[in-house]
């Protein structure tokens, strides 16, 4: 999963900065979801840190406005910092509604 949550970051910034979000769809909104899901972890990150995810993730959920590169800068460095709480390897089911 920790490849998965990188290359959500990295599809949702492509179509941000390359697109301008003109291609959004429901595969881009899972992928927020998938993120959101998955980063909401007290274990790893306190108060601050949550809020802050939080705040980054609904930018990025917002195709009217694309978020800037240090949104996405800011969220690839927290999926860096779960990603090194859970250092095994975790399945993610294959979700067939995903189609990006």
């Amino acid at each position: 999963m920790q490849g998965e949550l990188i290359r959500a970051v990295e599809k949702l910034r492509d179509e941000a900065s390359r697109n301008g979000n003109i291609n959004w769809d429901g595969g881009f909104a899972r992928l927020v979801l998938f993120l959101r899901r998955t980063l909401n972890d007290p274990h790893v990150f306190d108060a601050r840190a949550a809020r802050e995810i939080v705040d980054d993730l609904a930018l990025i959920d917002d195709p009217e406005h694309p978020a800037d590169d240090c949104t996405f800068d800011r969220v690839t460095d927290r999926v860096v910092e779960w990603c090194r709480q859970h250092p095994e390897p975790v399945t993610n089911p294959h979700d067939p509604l995903l189609h990006r």
